[in-house]
């Protein structure tokens, strides 16, 4: 009887990677090249065409407000469909789990990177990747589309939350969310080897490979012109620190530099990705980046396979057309204008990252981490990331009659704001669906209902979204906290040239502290606009960035259960003719300097 190596669970890696690859057909090696949506993903999809991955795109589930476990049920009976196949090679699914497990109703949401940056707590970051993995692998997933490590050196970037800062070596200190989420390789572990500790946790992905934060004027898929040396400098600093922790993937970005699209860019993927930084696990596309190449979109789609691939594009999140994908990608196999070297190469990546995965030994869900989904541990960790993550900018209009910790006994408190009891605000973007949403969009705790227990049973909370001048008519408040900020938005949608708070956000907070003494809290992915008047007006000022699930972390820290820990993370500008400003380089009389935070 033949001893078949790739299925031999104490054979080298290395050598269960070639056997299985000299067993392969061009279609079975192409297929494994292929990541598609859920939404045209069967198992016999998959059984057919030898499908290597799926995903979800951010907010498509298996239907609204499908648990962990409908999503264990849904994932399995794919992977069913790539077990049946002649060499029973199983799929891996991808998950945009930026902050928690976030595509999936009653999940951990954890702050944004934004406010983990604010934190500068690389232990924190770390943890959070431990939990992040344990809810990801819960719903029968095995791959998290994370970490951002981009460096935003512009706050109109729509993506600019979900970067950790303006700052490279906060981005690289975070970075050890990457050892959360894959675990701690052992010591010698051979540097740009791909790891992942176990069962508990998942592949994580660089992302995106690189520049994407640098972009002019803060255009999402936009151009970064910059030297050699300080894109090397500034942007790929965190790739390096990815790649020493094993980091299994890393996504290309939309994005170019000088001009040139990063997906085409062979110089940048494989000259310095792959060889001189030594990276052995796979590069991505980012979603339907082939058929952003050309104008129309979806055009030239031959010429968009051929220049990824040869770039050094190892898998492409198609994630819709794969039929005419893979028709067009065997045509340039066949016809040798993509080489079976270049082939070989991409199917060797993915499965090496496959098998040091673990999938191929256990492919199905562990269904005994259900009840870790949100649980109370886990939800007392998001707590703790948004108390270090609150930055205080001013507090009360004389330092020596400050407002803040607040009085949790006072008489009479009015709650306003648009964000004050809104959860889909609170977590912003990328959270239950793709765009975010408002409204009681998870389970979580909103600001209000934060504020209703912390405070004595003797106190009477007033909530009200807009205060009418009737709201001031009768009896006195003691003070006013006024939640406002941005409502949620991702990607191109989230590019803001003007970057004013949402929702007249200004003048409410300004009609409030007119008649009470006032807390602002902002709830923002960026700096926005603090017009002069009003911050002369307020007596104190919070930004509590996008904190996700756990509202109590907020009123820890504003009742004074806990100190302020928080610094900013970029450069609060004055004025938005000042952009970009930044630490270091230009950083003209900003409102706030880079690192501001007062304690109290």
């Amino acid at each position: 009887m033949e001893c078949v190596i790739y299925k031999t669970l104490n054979a080298p890696i290395e050598a269960r990677v070639k056997d299985l690859l000299s067993r392969m057909t061009l279609l079975e090696k192409i297929g494994q090249m292929t990541q598609i949506e859920r939404s045209v993903a069967t198992p016999s999809v998959i059984k057919d065409r030898f499908i290597g991955s799926v995903l979800s795109g951010g907010g498509s589930k298996p239907f609204e407000n499908a648990k962990s476990a409908d999503w264990a049920d849904m994932i399995d009976g794919l992977q069913k469909g790539a077990l049946e196949t002649r060499l029973g090679i199983p799929i891996i699914y991808g998950t945009d789990a930026v902050h928690g497990n976030n595509n999936v109703y009653g999940t951990t949401i954890f702050p944004h990177n934004i406010g983990l940056g604010a934190t500068r707590d690389a232990d924190l970051a770390r943890r959070i990747g431990e939990v992040t993995a344990l809810e990801v692998r819960a719903s029968g997933a095995q791959y998290a589309f994370a970490p951002c490590v981009a460096v935003s050196r512009d706050p109109r970037w729509g993506r600019c939350y979900e970067s950790y800062g303006e700052d490279t070596e906060i981005v690289r200190k975070m970075t050890s969310i990457v050892t959360g989420l894959q675990g701690q390789p052992p010591e010698g572990h051979l540097k740009g080897y791909p790891f992942v500790a176990g069962r508990n946790n998942v592949l994580a992905s660089a992302k995106h490979f690189v520049g994407d934060g640098g972009t002019e004027n803060g255009t999402n898929e936009g151009n970064t012109i910059t030297s050699y040396d300080d894109l090397e400098r500034i942007h790929l600093a965190p790739y390096l620190d990815c790649i020493s922790q094993g980091v299994c993937t890393v996504m290309a970005s939309y994005s170019s530099w000088n001009g040139k699209k990063l997906h085409t860019d062979h110089f940048l993927l494989t000259e310095l990705l792959k060889k001189k930084l030594g990276f052995m696990g796979f590069v991505i596309t980012d979603w339907e980046a082939l058929d952003r190449l050309y104008s129309p979109h979806g055009s030239n789609y031959r010429e968009s396979i051929l220049s990824t691939v040869n770039a050094g594009i190892d898998m492409v999140m198609v994630p819709f057309r794969y039929e005419l994908f893979l028709e067009e990608f065997l045509s340039l196999a066949e016809s040798g204008e993509i080489s079976m070297a270049r082939i070989d190469d991409a199917v060797e990546r993915i499965l090496r990252v496959k098998f040091v995965s673990g999938v191929f030994e256990h492919p199905m869900a562990d269904r005994s981490l259900l009840d870790l989904v949100g649980c109370k541990a886990h939800r007392e960790l998001a707590r703790e990331a948004v108390r270090k993550s609150l930055v205080l900018l001013k507090n009360g209009k004389d330092p020596k009659r400050p407002l803040l910790p607040l009085n949790k006994k006072a008489k009479r408190i009015l709650v306003a704001g648009t964000h004050a009891d809104n959860l889909g605000y609170q977590c912003g973007g990328w959270t239950i669906s793709w765009e975010g949403t408002s409204g009681k969009i998870t389970e979580g705790t909103t600001m209000l209902e934060a504020i209703k227990e912390m405070v004595d049973h003797n106190t009477e909370v007033v909530y009200e979204q807009n205060p009418s001048p009737e709201t001031f008519s009768g009896e006195e408040f003691s003070f006013a906290i006024v939640a406002v900020g941005e409502g949620p938005y991702v990607e191109s949608g989230g590019d803001d040239p003007e970057l004013k708070i949402h929702f007249n956000g200004a003048e409410l907070a300004s009609l409030v502290a007119d008649k009470v003494p006032t807390l602002v809290i902002l709830i923002t992915g960026r700096p926005l606009v603090v017009e002069p008047s009003l911050l002369e007006k307020i007596e104190a000022l919070v930004v509590a960035w996008l904190p996700g699930s756990e509202g109590r972390g907020i009123t820890d820290v504003i009742f004074g259960d806990y100190p302020f820990q928080g610094k900013l993370p970029m450069t609060w500008f004055r004025s938005v003719n000042q952009l970009p400003v930044h630490s270091g380089d230009n950083s003209l009389d900003p409102l706030f300097p880079f690192g501001f935070g007062l304690t109290c």
